[in-house]
């Protein structure tokens, strides 16, 4: 039998062009932001975590605020004033979790996921992969950089009601691409280390005041995070932060990288990568060079997994996937063969038969342990240049 069989598709919210599917997993979901301090070397983050069930429970925006729909604008079609058409397409979607819904403790404690967006991405893209490892009872913290690398961002100043916005940047002309980006993977692996610095604190019983709103209170986790299992994730320029992300910290015990950019990182960092790596690449982005580079980790570390998903293009692995085709092809060009859900299965079973293996859960994740091995539908082990299905 096809060991990825679709999932149940859920309607999800209708809201809008896009219909982000429900978590798969036993939980409900529950999602709130947290920004932490006042300058830009705070922390902001979604919070995706398992949640008790409420009556009359709202959904979030999937793009927070009209800003984002600018930066998007600006990033992907490089004319800020499709902002509004964007807005009309995608503005009232819905993310198909319960917003600020009570959490639901756990005495034995959940793991933890540090995520980490893709350049000119922000931090509600990835909520259908996000959602998904939650209802498998993760607690998942998706980061919006402050790197200059997202769509855009802000945070708020000491001074009441004051924002201040951070916008994407491209690489300044007669400044050397990797030069630029090395810097920015480095300031982004920091903000990976600093969330889990933020979440010992609060598992420590530190308070840590919520600037955005107090009606869901970080304390809650306390008791309920299993801080021994803690993973770094990411797509993209995220994929290869994650990487460098279990250079700095060796808390994190792996690192799961969809995709990743392996362009950023210097290469006498190849040698400390401490902990296994899984690597899902999608078949129309990956080069030579960056698979030359995922292949130096794997032959340091025998439990590194490659694997490729057949039938997809990068934004597969991003919410943008379950976008219409023809509103897709207008932002992004060429899509992807494989039907949205199953490369989100794909994508999420691999990932937690992964994460069983490496942070020893007791869970039945082990089901889906042939997907490391490239085993099924749409997958092959390594990184393949020679086919091509889509």
């Amino acid at each position: 039998t096809d060991p990825v069989s679709l999932p149940r598709l859920g309607c999800g919210s209708m809201g809008g062009m896009l219909a982000l599917p429900p978590g798969q997993g036993p939980h409900q979901v529950g999602c709130t932001d947290v920004m932490v301090g006042h300058t830009r070397q705070g922390l902001f983050l979604r919070l995706f975590y398992p949640c008790l069930p409420r009556a009359g429970a709202t959904e979030p925006l999937w793009i927070p605020r009209s800003e984002y729909c600018g930066g998007l604008a600006d990033v992907t079609l490089g004319r800020r004033w499709c902002s509004a058409l964007l807005s009309i397409a995608i503005g009232s979607c819905k993310v198909p979790v319960s917003w600020n819904g009570p959490f639901k403790p756990r005495s034995s404690g959940y793991p933890l996921i540090i995520f980490s967006h893709g350049l000119g991405a922000f931090r509600t893209l990835y909520s259908s992969i996000c959602t998904e490892l939650a209802s498998w009872g993760f607690v998942v913290a998706a980061l919006e950089h402050r790197d200059h690398s997202a769509a855009t961002t802000y945070f708020c100043t000491a001074e009441a009601g004051t924002e201040e916005w951070i916008p994407f940047q491209r690489v300044p002309q007669g400044q050397k691409e990797f030069y630029f980006r090395n810097k920015q993977v480095h300031q982004r692996a920091q903000e990976c280390v600093r969330a889990l610095r933020l979440f010992q604190g609060v598992a420590g019983g530190r308070s840590v005041p919520n600037i955005l709103h107090q009606d869901w209170d970080l304390s809650v986790l306390k008791g309920s995070l299993d801080l021994t299992k803690v993973v770094v994730m990411g797509h993209s320029f995220g994929g290869v932060t994650a990487v460098l992300a279990l250079v700095k910290e060796p808390s994190f015990r792996c690192a799961v990288a969809l995709d990743a950019w392996m362009f950023p990182l210097e290469n006498v960092l190849y040698p400390e990568v401490p902990r296994p790596v899984l690597f899902i690449n999608t078949e129309k982005f990956q080069t030579p060079e960056s698979v030359a580079k995922m292949k130096r980790l794997s032959s340091r570390n025998s439990q590194t997994r490659i694997l490729t998903m057949l039938g997809t293009v990068h934004e597969d692995q991003t919410d943008f996937a379950f976008l219409p085709g023809k509103l897709f092809s207008l932002i992004f060009g060429r899509r992807g063969t494989l039907d949205p859900h199953k490369a989100l299965a794909i994508t999420s079973r691999a990932a937690l038969a992964f994460l069983q293996r490496h942070l020893k859960l007791e869970e039945e994740f082990g089901q889906w342990d042939e997907l490391l091995e490239g085993v099924g539908d749409s997958v092959v082990p390594d990184a393949p240049f020679s086919r091509s299905h889509l």
